[in-house]
């Protein structure tokens, strides 16, 4: 069993004011087209590596993501979109958990093996992210829209083996 060190811990809950200037900025550019839930994955996963001191995440590391609900208010758009008749809900891309890890690896300038885990247990999704890892280790995030009295959730993990 491998034991792993974690190289540095980012955690916004909830969200600095301005947490999307900084986005923008520390990417270069505003994400456009993307919903909530993506633009707070991207924020923490940059938040993370830069607090790691890593300007790219290396190519043979692993990122994984964790949420209970996912891209909650784009799907529930969605849904209403499609009951108002449209034949293709103009928020449904943005419901999509592969749009939010292509995202991910767009602005970390990054590809390779990433993976979303809708579930209310991270530390088991944690648990088995770490199976089977490289060397280069892994970014593990989990991701929380607002919802009810409960702020968005942006926290991330840059691990690496001891």
């Amino acid at each position: 069993m491998t034991a792993w060190r974690t190289v540095a811990h980012f955690v916004a809950h909830p969200p600095p004011e301005g947490w999307r200037d900084d986005l923008a900025g520390r990417i270069g550019r505003r994400p456009r087209r993307v919903g909530v839930w993506t633009e707070l994955a991207m924020y923490g996963a940059r938040c993370c590596l830069d607090a790691a001191g890593e300007p790219a995440l290396p190519a043979g590391a692993r990122i994984r993501v964790s949420s209970q609900r996912g891209a909650w208010g784009a799907t529930n758009a969605g849904l209403a979109q499609l009951d108002a008749g449209l034949p293709m809900p103009f928020t449904f891309m943005q419901s999509q958990p592969a749009l939010m890890l292509a995202e991910i690896g767009r602005c970390l300038d990054w590809q390779g093996d990433a993976s979303f885990a809708l579930c209310r247990d991270p530390a088991r999704v944690l648990q088995l992210a770490k199976l089977g890892a490289s060397r280069d280790g892994l970014l593990f995030g989990i991701v929380e829209e607002e919802r009810d009295a409960e702020p968005a959730r942006s926290e991330w993990w840059r691990l690496a083996p001891a």
